[in-house]
């Protein structure tokens, strides 16, 4: 097949960030498409005691899912936009962790926080600077 415009006559597979940032895009963006289902659209910033998956959630928390779900979604298709949805993830859930640290339990608390969230918040920054840092094997693997 002779190469054309937009076909150089080579393929990359997706490395192993744009993989992940994949998969946490479909599931952040899937999570926050079912939370409506739970919550609907009242109540958007309220304490709403609804769950999901053991998650206190929320409308503005739902939005919140879909926007960082649909940047995953977006970000990637190439290794650079992974490596920024990494930092997106570790800066913004790291930041949600430190917030939910002061506002579990507060009446004040805008996105309907519980100790759960805050366990996984963490563990999602983590997988962010996973994304944005660990290296990535590159070159034709398929030479002798």
């Amino acid at each position: 097949m002779a190469a054309s415009a937009g076909n150089t006559g080579t393929t990359r597979g997706k490395t192993w960030p744009e993989l992940l940032a994949l998969a946490f895009g479909a599931i952040y963006t899937l999570i926050g498409i079912i939370g409506f289902f739970i919550t609907g659209f009242d109540n958007f910033f309220e304490h709403t005691g609804e769950t999901l998956l053991g998650f206190e959630i929320n409308g503005m928390h739902n939005v919140v899912h879909i926007l960082i779900g649909v940047a995953g979604l977006v970000l990637a298709r190439t290794l650079a936009g992974a490596r920024t949805y990494g930092w997106l993830l570790a800066i913004g859930y790291g930041a949600a962790f430190v917030y939910g640290l002061f506002a579990v339990g507060e009446d004040w608390d805008f996105l309907s926080l519980n100790a759960a969230d805050n366990v996984l918040h963490i563990v999602t920054a983590v997988v962010g600077l996973v994304i944005a840092l660990a290296p990535v094997r590159t070159g034709d693997r398929t030479r002798a």
